[in-house]
């Protein structure tokens, strides 16, 4: 029988023909990804400006753009707000509030459960300026609902509290995807184990912390992964408070728009549009490094046992 040539694959295309299913595809990404991502790196090597002689003519600068970004006290400020952003909306408000929803609701039928998802899938769908100005509504000093309902008239949320405030809005509206990620992943947990940890006397936390996260702990990593990257990301905030008081909520995608929109800093801005790149791709590394290391441990496991079985078995068969 013929082997089959260098050329040929499983669907029988062919190199030729392969390269040209996929070409088109190619294209787009390289056209409207590739091609951009290069310009960025480009321009944040020069002074290239959005007015004046710099965007007519604009000048190399080397890695001016970034040693000037790294060592400006806004950005470095717009960074940690960044990490107390994407740690108190996503991974603790998101994730702990999806999981918590979906754990309560996973149970339970009927219309009380239609409804919470209802509300939650409803608070996610809506558009995120429509979002936005919903929420400055809620929390306006003046007309605010939430001060009608508190009794408080002129407290102003988003001047005395604006990262508060904005990491409460997020939590809010992006909940909805961690509990359905968490609901799917709940599904696949053997009702059996839950019934024997039961019978053996475990509480509640002890089910959830020997049974539960073990079983759908790559669902967590890699919902922690999109929630992150996407919040990291995230402009909607702006809405908001516009990156004030004073700097107090200024994230970093606000503050890429502040130095290269209203600064008219192009060549800055793509500077520090490429390091919040590198920042997403390390984010990006350290969870799929995470999730690589326990399907690596677990292989190793079975790979243990199975050479137990073996020795135990007198070696293997001749």
């Amino acid at each position: 029988m013929a082997r089959p040539t260098s050329a040929a694959d499983a669907a029988g295309l062919g190199t030729g023909r392969a390269i040209a299913f996929v070409l088109p595809a190619l294209t787009l990404i390289a056209v409207f990804l590739v091609f951009p991502a290069l310009w960025t790196i480009y321009l944040g090597l020069t002074d290239y400006r959005l007015t004046g002689t710099a965007a007519a003519d604009p000048q190399l600068v080397g890695t001016a753009n970034y040693t000037g970004a790294l060592t400006d006290p806004r950005f470095l400020s717009s960074l940690w707000l960044t990490v107390l952003y994407v740690g108190g909306s996503a991974v603790i408000g998101q994730a702990g509030l999806g999981f918590t929803l979906a754990w309560t609701l996973r149970a339970r039928t009927g219309p009380l459960r239609r409804a919470v998802e209802g509300v939650v899938l409803l608070s996610w769908i809506l558009p995120s300026t429509v979002v936005g100005f919903l929420w400055f509504a809620l929390l306006d000093r003046d007309d605010g609902t939430l001060n009608a309902l508190l009794h408080t008239p002129g407290l102003a949320w988003l001047l005395d509290h604006p990262l508060l405030s904005i990491i409460v809005f997020n939590v809010w509206r992006g909940t909805a995807f961690s509990m359905m990620l968490y609901s799917a992943a709940l599904e696949n947990v053997p009702p059996s184990h839950l019934e024997t940890a039961r019978l053996a006397g475990a509480s509640v936390p002890q089910q959830l912390r020997d049974v539960v996260l073990p079983a759908i702990r790559r669902h967590i990593l890699t919902n922690l992964l999109l929630i992150s990257l996407w919040t990291f990301n995230d402009f909607t905030p702006f809405v908001l408070t516009g990156g004030g008081p004073e700097g107090r909520s200024e994230i970093l995608p606000v503050y890429v728009y502040r130095v290269a929109l209203k600064d008219g800093q192009l060549g800055a801005g793509a500077a520090i549009s490429f390091l919040i790149l590198l920042i997403n791709l390390v984010l990006a590394l350290a969870y799929l490094r995470l999730l690589r290391g326990r399907r690596n441990r677990r292989r190793n496991r079975r790979h243990h046992r199975r050479h137990q079985e073996i020795a135990a078995a007198g070696g293997p068969p001749a």
